[in-house]
């Protein structure tokens, strides 16, 4: 699994919820509207309102836990649906946007517009708003678009938008491009947790997603929590956290802290006592909130002392604070790591590309030696070399920031052809690189 994002998917989401709040946890949230109105995956629509209200409804309300957040499905191919959640009248209702497409900032405008209808009871308009984004083509990256009530969709270039900015007449946005770095501050995960996680437990963290183990982040914020979760996984790129991943906890799955695999889990402060009580062992506990990080295990020592030095340097940089230089400085650290991966390709005529563990440890300095024993066993590490194989014995190539930054930076020895597009030539390469 070379990405947890669907590729290609049908539609720009799947479904939009209108739903209330339940009395008691004992109780099930009811759903008051949903479009499409025949969507009838009921599995779907029995569990997506029970990750609505990810907290203590008895002990806090909206005020204390914030309006946005995003939790996250698994389908059965692995590839993350995300849920999309705006609360509004106190906390007691929640609008939730299902979709494949990580689109945090255009899916969070969205839902402030359907609010904003729904206060208004203009529901015919933000019918009509749905039924146009649902039944256009999913758009294609950096294209602009603007929602229109009276005039349905409009799809248009930037130019043709300042020409004529009656076309405007609500909102409009542009669809980002998921295969780029995201950028401060137009990444609303990467911005808040930049802002509200300092570096040495930012490189803590990352230490210990690279050694895979049970993780959960808390905060009394939602739109904090769910925000740190995905940045802090976005770091990984371009490789992809394999296991359990819950970016919020509901309360009827707090025993899900207890599974004896790797996890990434958020978990809203109202309940994280429910949590600890349940004797959790060997877990790294972060807490957004006072900024504090606690764990039973020394991961970012066991990381090469010369990469971690170069990653704190450079995020402590004023200049990295924007653009995409936080997301950079971690890609350069994950081709110091992983880059020459490059070099342990191995070709035979008549056969498929293969990776050799052993010389992608060996000849490596004993710091990094004794990392990169370890890393070969990691899913994260598994997978990403799977993907990169599927591609060159596919005869596809390819071609993308990390490799970039490895070639950038020199860490590879032998040059690889990735970006070759047909099995001569992939092959060409990969003769040449041992």
């Amino acid at each position: 699994m070379d990405s947890r994002f669907k590729e290609n998917p049908e539609r720009t989401f799947d479904l939009v919820l209108k739903v209330k709040c339940q009395a008691s946890e004992d109780e099930d949230p009811v759903v008051l509207w949903k479009f499409p109105e025949d969507f009838g995956d009921q599995e779907v629509l029995n569990s997506v309102p029970k990750f609505c209200f990810p907290f203590d409804i008895e002990r806090v309300s909206q005020n204390q836990v914030g309006q946005h957040f995003t939790f996250v499905l698994t389908d059965i191919e692995s590839k993350q649906r995300f849920g999309f959640c705006r609360l509004t009248s106190g906390g007691k209702v929640c609008l939730c946007i299902l979709s494949y497409l990580p689109w945090f900032e255009v899916y969070y405008k969205l839902l402030n517009t359907l609010a904003d209808y729904l206060a208004k009871e203009q529901e015919n308009d933000s019918n009509d708003l749905l039924k146009s984004l649902y039944s256009h083509p999913v758009p294609k990256a950096n294209a602009l678009v603007s929602l229109s009530v009276n005039q349905g969709m409009i799809f248009a270039s930037e130019q043709v938008l300042k020409k004529q900015p009656c076309l405007v007449s609500h909102s409009y946005f542009i669809t980002p491009d998921i295969t780029g770095l995201p950028t401060i501050p137009e990444s609303r995960n990467l911005t808040e947790y930049f802002v509200a996680v300092d570096v040495n437990n930012m490189l803590q963290l990352y230490a210990s997603m690279l050694h895979e183990r049970r993780i959960i982040i808390t905060s009394s914020k939602l739109s904090t929590l769910t925000a740190c979760v995905h940045a802090s996984a976005a770091l990984l790129y371009p490789m992809y956290w394999q296991h359990i991943y819950i970016p919020v906890l509901p309360p009827h799955l707090l025993d899900y802290c207890c599974a004896p695999m790797p996890y990434l889990i958020g978990v809203h402060l109202s309940l994280i006592e429910r949590v600890k009580n349940r004797s959790l062992e060997d877990v790294v506990l972060l807490n957004v909130d006072t900024n504090t990080l606690e764990t039973p295990f020394n991961d970012l020592n066991n990381l090469p002392g010369e990469v971690v030095s170069a990653l704190k340097n450079k995020l402590k940089k004023q200049s990295t604070a924007t653009g995409d230089g936080v997301a950079k400085a971690f890609l350069r650290a994950q081709a110091a790591l992983f880059g020459s991966y490059r070099d342990a390709l191995r070709y035979k005529p008549g056969e498929p590309i293969t990776f050799c563990e052993n010389s992608f440890v060996k000849h490596r300095s004993s710091t990094t030696k004794q990392f990169l024993e370890t890393a070969v066993n990691l899913q994260l590490f598994k997978q990403f070399i799977d993907g990169r194989l599927s591609k060159l014995n596919a005869g596809r190539g390819f071609s993308d920031v990390f490799e970039e930054e490895i070639t950038a930076g020199g860490f590879c020895g032998e040059r690889w052809c990735t970006d070759q597009h047909s099995n001569d030539q992939s092959h060409s390469g990969c003769e040449n690189s041992i």
